[in-house]
């Protein structure tokens, strides 16, 4: 009992277009439909021999159309008949020793779909007639999620826990047909009649499910993104790698739901259209985008940039007694350094106390040269002006 494979490929061949009657998918199709009844359908401008279309059953000898990117499922009393998920035609025979059940070599589809028929094929002839289902192997887009109020993570790269609201959407694919069938689909999409099994139907109590399922998962998907160091620990990258997130909340939701193992189902990329930090978040941004923005060679240059600065004020305020007061405060952190005395036991003086207990360390002198020779560095990056370097100069060398 099963499918006779009359040719593989394109269904547009020359065996196809000449079967007057043949069941294949149905017309106007939403681009998130994931499951829908097959439908008669007449090559002869839909002037068919089948009248009985509208019943929705799969007899013996019907032809069967299966496009590209489409698997069919047979159905009675909702357990599985038959599999096909290579695009082509077939013959449906229930008696014929050639007829097969499963034409299932699609690479897209997950190692499983062999044991899962396994599971829920139908045992023995059928006694009653059998139904036929179209189930979408492509990606189906446009699954929407958003957060109503902040989801916090930890994150690697600010060191914190993070909040933001968010909003995107995702593409999931059907990896085992039978699994979401069996498993997740509701008898009233795989009985005589069905509406058509959309993701995107508010009305779809099943769809609503997996929308409540992303959203719980988000902030686990956000953590290991930005805790993964292949990604380089950094939240930024998130919008411009669909690929990648969308393999972090592939993993939050498996953990969480099993959509995979249970379901047949796993998301396959991401858009997040914006992520809305809140006010500590962005604050802590701030601080760290500027602490990374004086890292490295940056850091010397705006030491530079705020000594030429120094220069500039005490040269507008002081000439060049302003200019040595200026380098007395640069030195002033190595004077007290060289200030600090050596410890010595109680009731003992240090040495140094012993030898001039009324005189205090001199400072140490500073090098004109080395001052000079930063004076040049600064005129040279342009950060102060000739006039500025010669007030310098002058000051440096006291004169």
């Amino acid at each position: 009992m099963g499918f006779i494979q009359a040719f593989k490929g394109a269904v547009g061949g020359m065996l196809a277009d000449q079967w007057k009657d043949f069941l294949t998918v149905p017309n106007g199709l939403p681009q998130t439909a994931a499951l829908f009844p097959a439908v008669p359908q007449g090559t002869n401008a839909g002037r068919g021999s089948n009248t009985r279309g509208s019943e929705n059953v799969i007899s013996n000898g019907s032809k069967i159309l299966v496009p590209q990117g489409y698997g069919l499922i047979t159905v009675v009393d909702g357990r599985a008949t038959g599999l096909i998920t290579e695009a082509g035609g077939y013959e449906f025979n229930d008696s014929s020793p050639d007829a097969r059940s499963v034409f299932a070599g699609d690479e897209l589809l997950a190692s499983t779909v062999g044991t899962s028929w396994e599971r829920f094929k139908f045992g023995g002839r059928p006694s009653s007639q059998q139904l036929a289902f179209y189930v979408s192997l492509k990606e189906i887009p446009d699954n929407r999620f958003g957060t109503q109020s902040e989801i916090y993570w930890d994150d690697a790269y600010l060191n914190s826990q993070v909040g933001a609201v968010c909003r995107g959407s995702y593409t999931l694919r059907i990896i085992d047909p039978l699994l979401f069938v069996h498993n997740f689909v509701p008898a009233t999409f795989i009985s005589a009649n069905a509406p058509v099994f959309d993701f995107a139907d508010m009305d779809n109590k099943a769809g609503s499910q997996l929308f409540q399922e992303v959203v719980g998962s988000l902030a686990q998907a956000f953590s290991r993104y930005t805790n993964d160091p292949d990604k380089g620990n950094r939240i930024s990258r998130i919008q411009g790698d669909s690929v990648g997130f969308a393999q972090s909340l592939s993993a939050a939701v498996e953990e969480n739901y099993r959509w995979s193992s249970d379901r047949g189902l796993a998301i396959v990329k991401t858009a997040i259209v914006s992520i809305e930090y809140d006010q500590h978040t962005r604050e802590l941004l701030r601080d760290v985008q500027k602490a990374d923005a004086l890292s490295g060679a940056r850091s010397q240059s705006f030491m530079n940039q705020a000594a030429a600065r120094g220069v500039q004020a005490a040269g507008e305020t002081g000439g060049g007694a302003g200019l040595a007061m200026f380098g007395a405060g640069m030195g002033a952190a190595g004077g007290m350094v060289g200030a600090a005395q050596p410890w010595s036991p109680p009731g003992q003086q240090a040495p140094a106390q012993q030898a001039a207990p009324a005189q205090q360390a001199a400072p140490a002198s500073e090098d004109p040269v080395a001052k000079l020779a930063q004076y040049k560095q600064m005129l040279d990056q342009g950060l102060i002006s000739d006039e500025d370097y010669e007030a310098a100069k002058k000051a440096a060398l006291g004169l």
